[in-house]
């Protein structure tokens, strides 16, 4: 066990005690892949915060039934991707969400040769990428922003959805391919389509 997963085990069996600095620490250390996840799969920086916080009440409340047969990180990601699901489920009765563009979260060019144009079409491209991963069924979202997005392995992913390895390639595969239909019918954007 290395010094950093050692910590993590004392903050663990600290924070089950109720020492609130541990589970501070213990949050501090996976908050941010956790809000990255959120904001992925809910295209909202307000949503993906709200998610994020009932992630964490969640983590807080089941602290104590958390017994180690996964990671620490994979627990709590399966319980931030349960809290994003549920936001999900909720926002689906009320329709009409759409994603926040990545520049108002503060994103601006550093590239000195990055023209007007080159940003306009890189952003408009960020936007249907974006646009066609919220368009996919929730299960598939999740799957490939876990993947292709997150970096997870198909293991960790099939222990955070609470699914088999290969139901888990199969939503990636079929993700994957509905993406590439939809951005490539988007010529104006991605080229000419293949004929």
């Amino acid at each position: 066990m290395s010094a950093t997963e050692q910590g993590e085990a004392e903050w663990i069996r600290l924070a089950k005690k109720g020492d609130s600095d541990a589970f501070e620490r213990l949050m501090s250390a996976h908050e941010g892949r956790m809000y990255a996840l959120a904001l992925r799969m809910c295209g909202h920086r307000e949503d993906a915060q709200d998610c994020l916080q009932e992630a964490m009440i969640r983590i807080y409340k089941a602290l104590d039934r958390f017994k180690g047969q996964s990671s620490f990180a994979t627990w709590a990601y399966r319980i931030t991707m349960n809290a994003c699901l549920d936001e999900l489920r909720r926002r689906k009765s009320r329709q009409g969400a759409s994603l926040d563009a990545l520049l108002d979260s503060g994103w601006a060019p550093s590239d000195p040769e990055d023209t007007p144009d080159r940003h306009v079409l890189r952003t408009e491209r960020r936007e249907a990428i974006e646009r066609a991963i919220y368009a996919l069924p929730e299960d598939m979202r999740a799957a490939i922003v876990l993947r292709d997005v997150q970096g997870f392995s198909y293991e960790e992913i099939a222990r955070i959805l609470d699914a088999n390895i290969g139901t888990i390639k199969s939503r990636i595969s079929r993700s994957r391919e509905r993406l590439r239909e939809v951005l490539s019918a988007q010529t104006e954007l991605f080229g000419r389509r293949p004929v």
